[in-house]
C-alpha cells in the first residue's frame, strides 16, 4: 500500500520497502518509518558559535550530533558524505536517547551545554530529535536545532516545547534559486515566521558566486527578516565542495559588502568563513 509521508514538503509517496528522497524514511507495512533512528554518523564537542549561533550562550560548548540524509540536493554541501547517504552507504553507530543524553551530561565538565542537532538534515529523522531533546531538557540542558527549514509546521510544532535556539538556513531569496536546490523558499519563510516566534532564531545565508550574490537580493532578503524581527543575519562565504568544485570561492570583498547591505536593515549581521 502506498502511503504519504508529510515530513517536509515533499510529501513522498512511498510504496512498501522504498525510501523517500531524504533517503532516511521508508514504508515498512503501509507505515512511514525513521530508518535513520539513532544512527548516528557524527559527534563532537563544538563551540556554539560554529553551529552558528552568536546570540546564545556565547562562549560555551555543545554536543554535535548528525545521523544521514537530507531532502535538499545542495550541490555545494559540505557534508555531503553522510547527507546524501543512505542506511547502506554509511558509517553508523546506534546511540539511545537516553545515551545521547549520558554523553551530554558528561561532557558538562568541558562547557556543554547540551546537544546540537546539525551535520545532515536533523528534521528528517525528526522522531529522534523529539525523543532526545525531551530527556536533554529534562536534565536541565539545552538543544540547539541546525535545520534548512523545510519541514512541516506539524514536525517543527512537535519539537518547539524542547528547542532553545535555530540557526536556520535561508539559502538566497530567490523561488528560482530553491528550485535549483530542490526546495521552497515559501516553505522556508513560513518555517522562520513560526519558529522565530517561538524559539531563538539565527539564520544563515552562504553567498554562492553567480546564484545569490546580487546587492538586490540581499536588499529585499533582509527587509523581509527585518519585517518579521531583528533575527540575526550569518552571511558567509562558500567555497567549492561537492559538486561544485571547478567553481572559485565567494570573494571575501563581496561578502563584506552584502553585510553591509543587510545591515541597513538588520542590528546583528555577522560575516562567516572569511
Amino acid at each position: 500500500m502506498e502511503t504519504i509521508c508529510y515530513t517536509c514538503m515533499h510529501q513522498c509517496h512511498l510504496k512498501p520497502g522504498q525510501r523517500g528522497l531524504c533517503q532516511a524514511r521508508i514504508n515498512v507495512g503501509g507505515v512511514i518509518r525513521c530508518e535513520n533512528y539513532g544512527r548516528i554518523t557524527s559527534l563532537a564537542l563544538d563551540p556554539i558559535e560554529k553551529k552558528p549561533l552568536n546570540m546564545f550562550c556565547p562562549g560555551s560548548m555543545v554536543l554535535s550530533v548528525g545521523s544521514y540524509g537530507c531532502n535538499l540536493k545542495c550541490p555545494f554541501c559540505q557534508n555531503h558524505e553522510i547527507s546524501m547517504a543512505d542506511f547502506t552507504s554509511s558509517d553508523t553507530v546506534y546511540l539511545s536517547p537516553e545515551e545521547l543524553t549520558d554523553r551530554a551530561l558528561a561532557y558538562k565538565k568541558n562547557g556543554n551545554i547540551g546537544v546540537a542537532f546539525t551535520y545532515n538534515e536533523p528534521l528528517v529523522g525528526w522522531e529522534y530529535v523529539r525523543d532526545t531533546a525531551r530527556l536533554v531538557k529534562a536534565a536541565g540542558m539545552k538543544n540547539v536545532l541546525v535545520t534548512n527549514g523545510t519541514a512541516s509546521i506539524q514536525v517543527l510544532e512537535a519539537l518547539l516545547p524542547y528547542i532553545d535556539a535555530m540557526n536556520i538556513d535561508l539559502k538566497g531569496f530567490r523561488d528560482e534559486y530553491y528550485q535549483k536546490l530542490g526546495g521552497s523558499l515559501e516553505v522556508v519563510k513560513e518555517f522562520i515566521r513560526y519558529a522565530s516566534s517561538r524559539s531563538h532564531v539565527e539564520l544563515t545565508t552562504l553567498i554562492v558566486p553567480g546564484e545569490n550574490d546580487s546587492r538586490e537580493e540581499m536588499e529585499e532578503e533582509a527587509a523581509w527578516i527585518a519585517s518579521i524581527s531583528q533575527i540575526p543575519l550569518h552571511v558567509t562565504r562558500f567555497f567549492p565542495r561537492y559538486q561544485m568544485t571547478d567553481c572559485e570561492a565567494t570573494e571575501v570583498a563581496q561578502v563584506y559588502r552584502l553585510a553591509e547591505t543587510a545591515r541597513k536593515y538588520l542590528n546583528y549581521v555577522f560575516v562567516g568563513n572569511c
